[in-house]
């Protein structure tokens, strides 16, 4: 699952505090991706647990705050 942000540094910086933060979530920016379509990839898989979700989903709120993406 894609969470666009356009910015390679952004979807970097996101993704190294979301892992700081026990979340494990790649940054794509450029080349594996067109320029300004950076993203983090997200992987979902049935194993998870509404907690893990809920944690995770917490996780994205508290560092998109910090960044100033949300």
């Amino acid at each position: 699952t894609p969470i666009m942000l356009g910015d390679t540094k952004l979807a970097k910086d996101y993704s190294r505090r979301l892992f700081e933060e026990g979340v494990f979530a790649m940054a794509l920016g450029f080349p594996t991706v067109p320029r300004d379509l950076a993203r983090i990839r997200v992987m979902m898989s049935a194993a998870l647990t509404k907690a893990d979700i809920d944690y995770g989903l917490e996780r994205f709120r508290k560092v998109g705050r910090e960044l100033g993406v949300i």
